[in-house]
């Protein structure tokens, strides 16, 4: 039997923490998981002996990329056809990764971020990485990369969990929410909705979704009801419940046959915000993991 390589386990043993960076700074686990290809193909070319601490070479590595990366990824935000949400990602089975505590909210309040800010605070705040190793992977001195991180804490602040909500009261708001939105109870719904509630819809253009953000209690009442009064000879199917990005949701199929997924943020009990994933080129892995479950025969 062949010998391990060593190249190849000390890569595959960072792997998935590089794939978490990677998805942070990008908000795509695709283009994520491209860079990270690119990073292993960098790792074999590099002289391992004058690398000593590869988990930081590889952090250094995959976070140049993704800065180089994020140039076009702006560039093509712009011209995106309505919201842009952050590809959804389930919530992954490793305590590691949950303790990014990086909610789909606060996603986007990174990109609000010039890329340089984002990258430092992600290192240091969310990777642990330390102040003089973020200066060499960004170029920059040590005290600019602290008042990067210190101005990206200050403008994301607001979007930060207040408190951790348990898993078991938000998959029972996730269900008690699609059965109130595909039913059209209106009354249920205004249970449940704050009053400053906000709905982001991502279609990509590629399917139908609403192109700009729906705010307030009463215009999301309204739509609600229509929409139920447009399809009611129609269902939607409740596939499973599941915590996308930090939040509490679930995966349907509409009655429009398009899957989605549906997280909410929860506060005080009641809905602030409902981040509503349409695009199919964001969807794909949430497909395949469907798929998979039932090709072993495990209910949803």
């Amino acid at each position: 039997m062949p010998r391990p390589d060593p190249a190849v386990q000390a890569f595959e043993a960072h792997r998935p923490r590089l794939v978490r960076l990677a998805y942070r700074m990008l908000g795509s686990m695709a283009e994520a998981e491209d860079i990270v290809q690119e990073a292993w193909m960098r790792w074999q070319r590099a002289d391992r002996d004058e690398v000593r601490e590869p988990e930081a070479y590889l952090k250094r590595t995959v976070a140049r990329l993704c800065l180089d990366a994020m140039k076009t990824a702006r560039a093509r935000r712009e011209v995106y056809v309505g919201s842009w949400l952050p590809e959804p990602v389930a919530e992954p089975e490793d305590q590691e990764a949950r303790a990014d505590e990086l909610t789909l909210t606060l996603m986007l309040a990174l990109e609000r971020l010039s890329p340089l800010e984002r990258a430092a605070f992600l290192l240091h705040d969310v990777f642990d990485v330390p102040l003089d190793e973020i200066a060499t992977t960004l170029g920059r001195e040590a005290a600019a990369v602290r008042q990067l991180a210190v101005r990206a804490r200050r403008h994301v602040r607001q979007a930060r969990p207040r408190y951790k909500l348990a898993r078991e009261e938000g998959e029972r708001i996730a269900r008690a929410f699609f059965a109130a939105a595909t039913s059209g109870d209106v009354a249920a719904l205004r249970a449940m909705l704050a009053e400053n509630v906000v709905l982001r819809s991502d279609g990509g253009g590629k399917v139908l979704a609403f192109l700009n953000p729906i705010l307030g209690l009463e215009r999301v009442l309204r739509l609600f009801g229509s929409l139920h009064r447009k399809l009611v000879a129609r269902r939607a199917e409740f596939i499973r419940p599941m915590w996308i990005d930090g939040l509490p949701g679930y995966v349907s199929r509409e009655r429009d046959q398009v899957l989605q997924t549906t997280a909410l943020e929860i506060e005080d009990g009641r809905i602030t915000a409902i981040y509503i994933t349409r695009n199919p080129d964001k969807l794909r892995h949430i497909a395949n993991a469907i798929e998979a479950t039932k090709d072993r025969g495990t209910p949803g």
